[in-house]
């Protein structure tokens, strides 16, 4: 029933929920209005203020049984037009009304001039409307819009009105789903299908449209769920879209470490998941190439990429390659060291990366192995802090053991005190290196001497035995902390040699799956020594070959190191001062390079050979057609000629007619083979002279029908004159057409026309925005198509499908048209026709202002 609205009754506002669909034809009236009936069936006055249905059956069925407001006419320019009459919604009160096309512009009259406009009138008065619009028609998203599709919308909503709407629902469709339904005649009527479906409604468009569409409503969704932790005082951080960098030491939690990292990522459209391994010169506690190998696999099957990077400090190390990376986060695992490691070596790499972060955010994430790690191989270099530690320890760790033993004086005899004593000197040399223990064992030898020899409480020593014992102690701490130090140096050493061959592992694999080897490497090298810049110069003349860069500040001062590769080329690393030991490594590096260099150079030379090899083929395949095509249209005109000059035979009126006839026809057909032979050698010779203008292609198709075979084939165009002028030679496009068309008529089904159409869209370049249009023209068959694996063979000169048919011509036709098309700057493709057949796609630059739009069927 209607609502008591009357004046001055105090209304609620309306509430507006829109039907968001990603494409035209995914179903967005119809969803309407099955809406409409569940509300109709609760009770609800529900009213149709206006309903488009552009004639779908479907959708005219759910149109039965509701109110419908009559629609206001207008008369615009001599023509009446239908429009939702306002006035009379109003006047109804309904408790809902549907408003379809929400961003539909009204004719001139009324007093508004958006369909939005009127909705906000419905809704101020306290109806709630349920309307419909399309993503393609919000103002935000138009100049998007329109580069993608190349279509410009003239019809927009403000981004704002539908953001204001209670409930937005999202009608979405796969892009291959909708063109069926197209196909099927669900969405337009069947004359225009061809056209959509070549134009706007191409499986390109379509995704991106719904991409748009998923990402509108996704930032609606954060929009209200921000809405809804401000209102009920959620204060944790809410993530987007980051480059996250997850630092992988080899040990066992690294692929819970990848994981986390991954979701970070993905939180966010257009986030970046790279993983790094730094490789120091003492390793990595609990590192495991098995373990590396596992985890790189994991990370690039997530869709992240993989880096090694050398060097000693790995929390500097790690930030420089993030900074370099432009990361927003890292993630890392909690130390795997127990409280007793903590205690000797300090802080860790996590503790140390928090610290110096600065920007970055630094997740520390648990894990299953956290305090689970064994004690740190202390046998590295050791750094001042190390080492003052170590000293530390060598002055308090003999006192803490005098103390504890002089409680069990007595009950321990001396040689087992002096062992005890020689425990903590090796515990120091590990600690703090030879000089820490050298300290140890003095401090350990004088109280050994004072507390524990008699007479005790002196130096003074009485037994001869007790010297020689006291002496041999001092000896033997000596000489096990300086064993002990140097094994943990060649540890070190050994470690390093692990890291390195580990690093050239990592670069090797990813050449052999890089499709461009030196730029990678390059990378690598770049990332792997911490670099700012690597540049590959040619030794005589300076020029840069190669380049890659972290996109520093170039005024800063760096140092510079050079590496000869091969004997023509230099590589110049630009940025930190290299110790001298990773100058082998870099060695290393520079011989890859030199190896991708000059597998660059033979490719390039091999690519300069193919021409030659293929005109050879070309020259084969010429002779071959010579002494097969060639003869036998003139074999046919010679013998209808002779016999017309035979003074033996008589014949009447009517032989004769045929006779010439015959001789006509295989000639024209001799005249055109020769022409397509002629042009096919100019195109591999590099001769063909152009003369690109401004083409229409109304003007052009009637003379390429023309020069057909039969003139009166059934060819139609297909609003030819709304396309723009193409910029292409006139008589070579001509050819063009005349051979796809002549192919198409040959395998089309008899009495089936063969559709010429043409559209217009943006041409986007490698950097994404489009600078220029293209005109797409497609020959549409209804035969039996060609198979995909097939598609390429058609192209191939002296191929015919199935190499099956020699009457029909030598096969040159479409290898001519593609070389041609290309020629003039264009392609020439082939497509499945919808509901079975062949189009063939003929792509060329247009030749008019970018800025007309092209008549593409929406």
């Amino acid at each position: 029933m209607p609502r008591d609205l009357t004046p001055g009754t105090l209304t609620r506002r309306g509430r507006l929920r829109v039907y968001l669909g990603s494409a035209p034809g995914v179903g967005k009236t119809y969803r309407m209005l099955d809406e409409a009936r569940r509300r109709q069936e609760r009770g609800a006055d529900v009213v149709v203020g206006y309903v488009e249905c552009h004639g779908r059956r479907h959708t005219e069925n759910m149109l039965q049984g509701l109110d419908v407001v009559p629609r206001l006419t207008r008369t615009y320019r001599g023509t009446e037009f239908t429009e939702m009459d306002l006035d009379a919604l109003l006047a109804r009160r309904p408790s809902v009304a549907l408003v379809d096309e929400l961003a539909h512009t009204n004719i001139p009259g009324g007093r508004n001039a958006r369909r939005w406009q009127d909705v906000e009138e419905l809704l101020a008065a306290g109806i709630d409307v349920v309307t419909t619009v399309n993503i393609q028609h919000l103002e935000s998203l138009n100049d998007v819009v329109q580069k993608i599709t190349g279509i410009p919308q003239r019809e927009t909503v403000p981004d704002e009105v539908v953001r204001r709407a209670d409930q937005i629902e999202l009608v979405d469709m796969a892009p291959q789903s909708l063109r069926r339904r197209m196909a099927h005649g669900n969405v337009y009527q069947a004359e225009k299908v061809d056209a959509a479906l070549s134009n706007y409604f191409r499986v390109g468009n379509l995704t991106a449209l719904r991409e748009l569409a998923l990402l509108w409503v996704a930032g609606r969704v954060d929009e209200g769920l921000r809405d809804y932790r401000a209102t009920h005082n959620i204060d944790r951080v809410w993530e987007t879209r980051e480059r996250v960098v997850v630092a992988l030491t080899g040990g066992p939690e690294g692929e819970t470490l990848v994981r986390r990292a991954a979701r970070i990522a993905d939180r966010s459209a257009g986030g970046e998941l790279l993983a790094v391994h730094i490789s120091r010169s003492d390793g990595l506690a609990g590192a495991s190439p098995g373990n590396l190998a596992e985890q790189r696999q994991l990370v690039e099957s997530l869709g992240g990429s993989y880096h090694v990077v050398v060097g000693d400090d790995i929390p500097a190390s790690l930030l420089a390659f993030a900074r370099g990376r432009d990361a927003t986060q890292l993630v890392l695992g909690t130390s795997r060291r127990g409280q007793v490691a903590r205690f000797l070596t300090g802080p860790g790499i996590g503790e140390t990366t928090v610290d110096a972060s600065e920007d970055i955010d630094v997740h520390m994430v648990t894990h299953e192995f956290t305090g689970r790690g064994r004690l740190p191989s202390l046998g590295r270099r050791h750094s001042a802090r190390r080492t003052a530690a170590g000293c530390t320890a060598g002055l308090v760790l003999p006192a803490l053991l005098t103390a504890l033993l002089s409680r069990a004086q007595g009950t321990l005899n001396l040689t087992t005190v002096a062992l005890i004593f020689q425990l903590g000197v090796v515990a120091v040399a590990l600690l703090g290196g030879a000089g820490s223990a050298l300290l140890a064992s003095v401090v350990a030898s004088l109280l050994l001497n004072y507390y524990f020899i008699p007479p005790v409480h002196t130096f003074t020593i009485t037994e001869p035995n007790n010297v020689i014992a006291l002496v041999v102690f001092a000896v033997v701490a000596l000489t096990v902390s300086t064993v002990v130090d140097r094994a943990s140096r060649l540890t070190g050493r050994a470690a390093r040699a692990t890291a390195e061959a580990e690093t050239l592992s990592t670069l090797a694999g990813s050449v052999l799956r890089g499709a461009d080897a030196l730029p990678t490497l390059l990378e690598k090298s770049r990332t792997a020594f911490g670099m700012d810049s690597v540049a590959l110069l040619d030794r005589t003349s300076g020029a840069v070959l190669a380049r890659c860069d972290s996109g520093g500040d170039p005024a800063v001062d760096r140092e510079v190191t050079e590496v000869p590769v091969g004997t023509d080329a230099l590589l110049v690393l630009a940025g930190r001062r290299l110790p001298a030991d990773e100058h082998r490594v870099l060695t290393a590096f520079a011989a890859h390079v030199a190896a991708a260099l000059e597998r660059d150079r033979l490719a390039t030379a091999a690519a300069e050979v193919e021409p030659i090899k293929a005109a050879d083929r070309m020259r084969t395949a010429l002779l071959a057609a010579v002494s097969h095509d060639l003869r036998t249209p003139l074999a046919a005109a010679l013998a209808s000629v002779g016999s017309l000059r035979s003074p033996d035979v008589e014949f009447s009126p009517e032989d004769q007619a045929e006779l010439l006839a015959t001789a006509d026809e295989s000639l024209l057909k001799l005249t055109r083979l020769v022409d397509n032979l002629l042009d096919m050698s100019r195109l591999q010779a590099g001769a063909l002279t152009l003369d690109l203008t401004p083409t229409r292609l109304e003007e052009v198709l009637p003379r390429a029908v023309d020069s057909l075979a039969d003139p009166d084939a059934p060819v139609q165009p297909l609003d030819l004159d709304t396309a723009p002028a193409v910029l292409a030679d006139p008589l070579l496009l001509e050819r063009v057409l005349a051979n796809v068309v002549t192919n198409a008529l040959r395998h089309n089904v008899h009495g089936a026309p063969v559709l010429v159409a043409a559209s217009s869209l943006p041409q986007p370049p490698a950097g994404g925005t489009p600078i220029s249009r293209f005109v797409e023209i497609r020959v549409i068959d209804r035969g039996p198509g060609i198979p995909p694996e097939f598609r390429d063979q058609v192209f191939l000169p002296f191929q015919r499908l199935g190499d099956t048919d020699n009457t029909t011509g030598v096969g040159l036709g479409l290898a001519l048209s593609r070389g041609l098309t290309e020629a003039m700057g264009g392609t020439l493709d082939v497509e499945d026709t919808p509901g079975g057949g062949t189009t063939m796609l003929i792509t060329l630059p247009a030749a008019e202002d970018p800025t007309e739009p092209g008549a593409v069927a929406t």
